[in-house]
């Protein structure tokens, strides 16, 4: 997940990492340990969650393996202050539009990469209607799975709109979890054609539906579309 990424990107000798919605911090604690003990990178990770029995847990555990760079904070996604400006953002299962506060911070914040595997796509579900397609709506099993699968693709494309190279990728075998969706986003030279064409895209797709997604609302309340 991270290793072919590096050399694209800068020569990082030190880089600065928010992890959203940490929960016991598997991901967090395996992410810091690659960077630091096999790429000799000076890694500063913060690992974000509301509940302060889990925060506590792995602020021990970071400080029993000697881990300085690894801090744990209680707090929110929606209008996290960060102090440092990241390089990389994680969000792995941030529960529906959490993900949206996560990836709409890492775009505000300027982050160089963003990984993110969204998590309980319920917005759009109840949000979905279409005359002309009324066969995607129909089913609940299959407008449940199509509202997802859209939901993540309107975010791929707002991510790419917003300046990022793009890929939604299989994060783990299917038959393990059906939340095994990766959105890979590297911040990039993206040409303003390219970028009309995907937010075209994305807004055909809402306008079809009747889609208002939370990313697309937060991009534009802070004129970012």
């Amino acid at each position: 997940m991270l290793t072919h990424l590096f050399p694209r990107t800068r020569n990082y000798k030190r880089i600065n990492i928010i992890d959203f919605g940490c929960g016991k911090s598997y991901l967090t604690f395996v992410v810091y340990y690659y960077l630091t003990e096999i790429m000799h990178i000076d890694a500063h990770i913060t690992g974000l969650d509301l509940k302060e029995d889990v925060i506590a847990e792995c602020s021990a555990a970071a400080e029993r393996y000697g881990y300085s760079g690894l801090t744990f904070k209680v707090g929110d996604i929606n209008g996290y202050k960060c102090g440092e400006k990241p390089d990389m953002v994680i969000s792995l299962h941030a529960c529906d539009t959490a993900t949206d506060h996560a990836l709409f911070n890492a775009v505000s914040w300027g982050a160089e990469l963003i990984f993110s595997v969204p998590c309980c796509q319920h917005e759009l579900n109840a949000q979905m209607e279409s005359d002309r397609l009324a066969i995607l709506t129909r089913y609940g099993i299959i407008k449940e799975r199509t509202a997802a699968l859209m939901t993540d693709a309107i975010r791929g494309n707002l991510l790419q709109y917003a300046g990022y190279r793009t890929q939604l990728l299989e994060f783990v075998d299917l038959s393990h979890t059906p939340k095994n969706i990766l959105i890979r986003a590297v911040k990039s030279s993206i040409s303003n054609e390219k970028k009309e064409k995907v937010l075209r895209e994305a807004e055909t797709l809402m306008k079809e539906f009747s889609f208002d997604p939370m990313l697309y609302r937060l991009f534009k309340e802070n004129e970012l579309i």
